[in-house]
């Protein structure tokens, strides 16, 4: 897992628990690590961090009662610290309900209030969500037992920025025409205002060499802008792939709370370009290393559990 090439950023306290060709991956506290990173050196942070949930899991995550203290008082600050001033900060986070009530938790609203206030200065770049149709029924009391909610599938997705004009490109992510699009170009339209108010012009009809994607991550349109047909489902049902596999080889129980790799691949193509550095705090399995690695950028992982920084290097041996 020698890597030949320099890397954009320097490691004063840390060495990595494993390199690749592309990455550094540490085992690290991720408060005590992002505070050693120097100034202005990440291009982007795209992470999942531990979801507040009213259960505990083994992976580790705060209650949602102090999870918005928890995350503004640790991270907020170093990660605008860390940020190129056109970098970006994606968080994947799951919502939670309230301990004993079929209503929900707001905290994820709270914490995204908090990282757009004066106080962090962020800035909404955009909403995405991340449609899961494999997610399981929960909590199990209100949706299967009383009936009276139906199941969670989507995942909101932040997209937030250091400046109000980071770096993206949607040309990155353009999927494939429908072939009602391909037929309207090909024969043409009516051109003029629509009743809606919108006004259809002439350029409607140039070829721009695919789709721009919606905010609703599904998997077919990420697949198809991928142009390729065997990558890990959005809908995380996979249970075969090389991690997987080799986890049970080995005996080792996987990281419980792994997201998939279209997810930050989607994100690592849309806000960079290759070269750029590409920041997991909350690395797990390195799901997000695997994807920047495929896509060329640099990347670094920290995780404070062992077992999992260990069995991440699966994801970057041979088959």
């Amino acid at each position: 897992m020698a890597n030949n090439n320099r890397f954009p950023v320097r490691f004063k306290n840390y060495k990595p628990y494993y390199k690749t060709k592309f990455g550094r991956a540490f085992l690290a506290d991720s408060i005590e690590f992002i505070r050693s990173l120097p100034e202005e050196s990440v291009d982007l942070i795209v992470t999942s961090p531990p979801f507040a949930l009213i259960k505990k899991k083994s992976y580790g995550n705060e209650s949602s009662s102090d999870y918005v203290q928890w995350f503004i008082k640790n991270f907020a600050e170093e990660f605008m610290r860390i940020l190129k001033p056109s970098g970006s900060l994606v968080i994947d986070i799951g919502g939670s309900w309230k301990q004993g009530s079929p209503t929900r938790s707001l905290y994820h609203f709270e914490m995204l209030l908090n990282l757009c206030s004066k106080n962090v200065g962020f800035h909404l770049a955009q909403e995405f969500y991340w449609y899961n149709p494999a997610k399981m029924p929960s909590p199990a009391q209100w949706v299967n037992i009383d009936r009276v909610r139906v199941k969670d599938s989507i995942n909101p997705v932040w997209w937030l920025s250091k400046s109000e004009n980071p770096k993206a490109d949607n040309r990155r992510v353009l999927t494939p025409y429908k072939a009602s699009m391909k037929k309207l170009m090909k024969e043409g339209y009516n051109e003029g205002l629509r009743p809606s108010g919108h006004n259809v012009s002439n350029q409607w009809g140039k070829d721009n060499g695919g789709a721009i994607p919606p905010n609703l991550l599904c998997y077919n349109e990420i697949i198809e802008m991928m142009q390729q047909d065997n990558l890990l489902e959005i809908a995380n049902t996979i249970s075969n792939d090389k991690y997987l596999n080799k986890c049970k080889e080995n005996g080792i129980r996987p990281h419980p709370a792994r997201f998939p790799l279209l997810l930050p691949l989607f994100f690592i193509n849309f806000l960079t370009e290759p070269g750029d550095v590409i920041l997991d705090p909350f690395g797990g399995s390195c799901v997000t290393g695997e994807a920047a690695e495929a896509a060329e950028r640099f990347w670094i992982s920290s995780e404070i559990n062992e077992e999992y920084v260990f069995t991440s290097k699966y994801r970057f041996m041979a088959k």
